[in-house]
């Protein structure tokens, strides 16, 4: 049970002249004491508490607390990291590593490449407490070979490294799933091929992978993940099948020889694991049933757009064709009409013609009726001459409808010498108004 304890502090003395009148500044007040129980906690108190308890020494207590954790850490980790180990497992030679499955050796077969780096150590640990030479002869167990061990170790220090075990897992045959055959894969097509591409997924620069879909992917989707395929851009390396390289600097030709037969090596098993995703492709597109929706769908598209193209260049040339027809009627008809009009402006300009001669012979023979203006007796040829001369040059300045006008005019006035000169007379003066004729130009009719 805790107790209660009391600490008395002092309080420091004050400066020398301090007085509380002139230096002390209040900013609160205190608050009253409280009194509270502290106890021991932490991982050290709950250690001597438990020593206390079984009256056990330090080593005694470090050494059943250790036992326990091994015991917790195995019973833990069975559910999650466990595989049987088979005679031929366990007798492998450790300078046989490289062609070991790391991960078979260190229980992971079922993760492989997915497996966390907190897997791997949890799988060493446990390996570990279970093939350690000192447990072993701990358990009575006196056989020194420690191959299986040094396995153990090999398989951790490859796939604890990122590089190392990248370098394992480009050349892990054992995560590889065998593409299905033609016939499996008429009946079960998504199932069976996509754990190949998620496989093989594992393998490229660019994550996520496009998924492989199913009935209901889109054109977009299936395009998208084909094209990637096609285009696969790998980081997956061949080093981990190098050759060993000599160490030896004395024999620089022979490691020169090795670096270059290793890197030839590489260059063909990449171009040959190229080949065969590429072939790997083709299979699964070849019995890809929504590629040959699509391509149906597509062709079905393509014939309606030539059937379309073939009515649209139908109906084009049929436009075309009553087109011309129309021009050509419309240019009939205009030269029919153009030849009517010529026709009746013919016949007008024969008629305005005609009516015209009438009205200069009206308005000559106004004057002749009127005997040239001559006060008795004949006119003199001096007179006749000027009175149609002034007639002939006011026919040359007025048009065809003044012409009517003045004949209409001239006829009205009848043979009244005085009224058919006075016309004559007005129509100078209305031309002379105009400027069509200059003041004098008429001699007879002023």
């Amino acid at each position: 049970m805790s107790t209660v304890q009391t600490v008395n502090l002092s309080l420091p003395s004050l400066p020398a002249g301090w007085t509380a009148e002139k230096d002390f500044k209040s900013v609160g007040s205190l608050s009253a004491a409280t009194q509270r129980n502290l106890e021991p906690v932490g991982p050290h108190f709950l250690a001597h508490a438990r020593r206390s308890r079984h009256s056990r020494t330090f080593s005694e207590d470090e050494r059943i607390q250790a036992q326990q954790n091994v015991k917790s850490t195995e019973e833990d980790e069975d559910d999650d990291i466990s595989e049987d180990e088979d005679s031929v497992l366990l007798s492998r030679e450790a300078k046989d590593w490289k062609s070991q499955d790391h991960y078979q050796v260190l229980g992971l077969s079922k993760y492989r490449w997915r497996a966390t780096p907190e897997q791997i150590k949890r799988a060493h640990r446990k390996k570990v407490l279970r093939h350690h030479p000192d447990k072993k002869a701990a358990l009575g167990d006196r056989d020194e070979n420690d191959q299986f061990f040094k396995c153990i170790q090999k398989a951790t220090e490859v796939l604890s490294d990122p590089v190392k075990r990248r370098q394992f897992d480009s050349v892990d045959e054992a995560a590889e799933v065998e593409p299905p055959t033609k016939k499996e894969a008429t009946k079960k097509f998504f199932k069976l091929w996509n754990p190949v591409f998620v496989a093989e997924g594992r393998f490229s620069k660019k994550q996520p992978v496009p998924q492989l879909g199913d009935d209901n992917s889109t054109q977009e989707e299936v395009e998208t993940f084909y094209n990637f395929w096609y285009d696969f851009d790998s980081w997956r390396t061949f080093e981990y099948l190098d050759e060993d390289v000599p160490d030896d600097n004395e024999n620089r030709d022979q490691k020169r020889h090795m670096e270059k037969k290793n890197a030839n090596a590489r260059r063909k098993r990449k171009t040959e694991d190229t080949a065969r995703l590429r072939h790997l492709v083709d299979d699964c597109a070849a019995g890809d049933e929504r590629i040959k929706k699509f391509r149906k769908a597509a062709r079905a598209d393509k014939d309606k757009k030539r059937l379309d193209r073939e009515a649209e260049a139908k109906r084009l040339l049929e436009e075309k064709e009553k087109a011309r027809l129309e021009e050509e009627q419309r240019k009939k008809d205009a030269e029919e009409a153009a030849k009517a009009d010529r026709e009746k402006n013919k016949k007008a300009k024969e008629a305005a013609k005609n009516a015209a001669k009438k009205n200069k012979r009206v308005l000559k023979g106004s004057v002749k009726d009127v005997n040239y203006f001559a006060d008795g007796g004949e006119p003199s040829a001096a007179q006749v001459d000027s009175v149609l001369g002034d007639v002939d040059l006011v026919i040359s300045k007025i048009d065809a409808e003044e012409l009517a006008g003045l004949a209409e005019r001239l006829t009205a006035a009848g043979k009244d010498g005085a009224a058919v000169k006075t016309v004559y007379t007005e129509e100078v003066q209305r031309l002379v108004g105009a400027s069509k004729l200059k003041e004098g130009e008429a001699k007879f009719f002023v």
